[in-house]
């Protein structure tokens, strides 16, 4: 009779075969903190040859690191681990802006055994279904054993994690929590080498490393149009196609056919693009049909109300732009449907007459083939209008040689080069972004914490994303939002990650500046802006990555260039004051207003 296998034994199985099969299902990359608990699988993990470790020292940072990776790379789940008790909990975070955002995760949480459950032993809580509804689906792994059945289930539950995190419907989190033994050292396992998956896999990304880099240098305009079907009566191209003033908003993660959106633009459709859709910066597909300065001139009350459509497609996310909300919300009786690949129900507004789930291609790519009956004035006014916008805010933008907020976006659109990923930071940079960053054909590809919009861990997610973007990525970060998350500048020393960072520093809350909370000058300070008055240049040194703080715009643009060269992270800090930049916006868009007034309704 064969001798039963130690402990340390089973242990080796029993993790040695969920590791390989999430690694057979395509996991390449594992984000961990240390911690005695979780000790069996972070050896696993180590030791197999085709994982990529990471190693924070922070859960919070770890959690949204991984984040980044797994929006940067857009291809299988990201794994984090992390041991017991409040360690699994600030992993919350990461795991509900995942689930909002569709990001893939494998979220695995060690725990102590059942036995060690509700006595008062030491870094214990309950950690069964720990996250809510903020995951798509969650397994209370059994105890390691070493049978048979034990071992064909745990691989069934490794493949089926790696399903439900990135193929099966909307991507989203998992989570698995592993109740472990003590002694916590596996042994007796090797890794399963899965020589011709991983040739695959990278053939697979070459290939979309070499599309991403041919989509800016594609020029050509000749494209064989493939036939079109015949619109069924009350489908969305027969609504799209019998309309004379369509409009098609592109909200955040719109995933379109670059090509149908080029095809659909000539046909002279108005194209609203979120600057989150990676439509208004769309490389060589850029028409100017595609519209981005909405969120000036549509708070112009007159000229939102003139410029109505009758029919909206919706492709995406709710868009950002509160004018475009209230704009969409001022036309709700006119038919809107809102295709959302990813799932969910993208309508805060209640505008929507329908959604749908479809993959999103058809669309695009049905109705760019379809001859619209358009009205003559539909197009022009709204181009009219762009124009006249984008020329009123350069003009007070250049009024002023210091920067500033808008400046600031601005002169990094005008400086980066084609093919960079930006990050946008919540609060107030991402709508400055979506306000002032130009529809153009430089190319610009853009990621974001959108999903629950929180100001926490923007960096380490960014950070993330650098570490699996195809260009270099620059993040945009309020001065509040980077104090919430310094610690994770600690993964660039460590990884040797290069990216740039501009660190929008006005000392406070400033959107709050912009809310009705500004009216009370009595509590603002204290309980709205804020103020911390800290200086984030020791910071800088502390992490061991470059800091610049910039004086004039002249300054700020020279930094930018002089960062996009350099190795690791560097910070530029842009100083503002949330008084004058309020002042600003109202500037810009009462000169918006005046350049706008004397357009024509566009009713055709």
């Amino acid at each position: 009779m064969a001798d039963s296998p130690s402990h340390a034994e089973v242990l080796g199985r029993y993790c040695g075969a969920f590791v390989d099969e999430l690694v057979a299902a395509g996991v390449e990359h594992v984000c961990l903190c240390p911690g005695s608990r979780s000790t069996p699988l972070a050896l696993t993990f180590a030791r197999h040859p085709q994982v990529k470790v990471w190693t924070h020292l922070d859960e919070r940072s770890c959690a949204y690191f991984a984040l980044g990776i797994a929006k940067a790379y857009r291809v299988d789940p990201v794994v984090i681990l992390c041991s017991s008790g409040t360690a699994a909990a600030n992993f919350a975070p990461a795991v509900i802006e995942a689930f909002h955002s569709h990001a893939p995760l494998i979220v695995l949480t060690a725990d102590r055994p059942p036995e060690l459950q509700d006595v008062g032993a030491n870094q214990t809580i309950d950690q069964v279904r720990l996250y809510g509804p903020a995951v798509k689906w969650f397994m209370q792994m059994p105890l390691p054993e070493a049978s048979d059945q034990v071992l064909r289930y745990v691989r069934m539950v490794a493949r089926r994690s790696f399903q439900m995190a990135a193929r099966s419907g909307a991507p989203g989190p998992v989570h698995l929590n592993f109740p472990f033994r003590e002694p916590l050292m596996p042994a007796g396992w090797q890794p399963t080498l899965k020589v011709e998956a991983q040739a695959v896999k990278e053939a697979a990304r070459r290939a979309a490393e070499t599309a991403r880099g041919a989509i800016e240098a594609d020029t050509s305009e000749s494209e064989e149009a493939p036939a079109v079907r015949d619109p069924h009566p009350g489908s969305i191209e027969d609504r799209f196609s019998r309309s004379a003033r369509p409009l098609i908003v592109c909200g955040p993660d719109s995933y379109a056919d670059l090509g149908a959106v080029r095809r659909l633009a000539d046909s002279g459709v108005p194209i609203l693009a979120d600057a989150l859709s990676d439509v208004r910066t769309c490389g060589p597909f850029f028409r100017p049909h595609i519209i981005g300065a909405y969120d000036n001139f549509l708070r112009n009350a007159d000229l939102a109300a003139s410029l109505r459509p009758d029919f909206i497609l919706r492709f995406g996310e709710a868009p950002t732009s509160k004018p475009l909300a209230t704009y969409l919300q001022v036309h709700q009786d006119v038919r809107q449907i809102v295709i959302s690949p990813l799932g969910g129900w993208p309508d805060p507004d209640l505008t929507a007459a329908e959604v749908s789930h479809d993959d999103g291609y058809w669309e695009w790519e049905s109705l760019s083939r379809l001859e619209v009956r358009r009205s003559p004035d539909w197009l022009d006014t709204w181009q009219r209008a762009e124009a006249a916008t984008v020329a009123a805010i350069r003009h007070v933008i250049d009024r002023n040689a210091a920067p500033s907020e808008p400046s600031a976006v601005l002169d990094l659109a005008e400086v980066a080069p084609a093919g960079y990923t930006f990050f946008a930071g919540n609060s107030m940079p991402v709508r400055d972004i979506d306000s002032f960053w130009p529809a153009s054909n430089k190319l610009a590809f853009f990621l974001h914490n959108r999903g629950a919009s929180g100001i926490d861990g923007v960096v380490s997610t960014a950070l993330g994303a650098a570490a699996r973007s195809y260009g270099r990525l620059v993040l945009v970060v309020g001065d509040l939002s980077f104090y919430h998350d310094m610690n994770g500048l600690l993964a660039a020393r460590r990884f040797g990650l290069s990216a740039t960072i501009v660190l929008v520093n006005n000392d406070g809350g400033g959107i709050f500046s912009f809310l009705p909370q500004h009216d009370d000058p009595e509590h603002f300070e204290a309980l709205f802006g804020t103020p911390h008055g800290l200086d984030f240049r020791p910071v800088a040194e502390l992490y061991g990555v470059g800091f610049r703080r910039v004086a004039t715009r002249e300054e700020y643009r020279a930094a930018l260039r002089a960062s996009f060269d350099a190795p690791g992270v560097n910070i530029i800090e842009v100083k503002t004051d949330r008084e004058a930049n309020l002042r600003l916006h109202n500037d810009i868009w009462q000169a918006v207003a005046k350049a706008i007034s004397p357009l024509p309704s566009g009713e055709g």
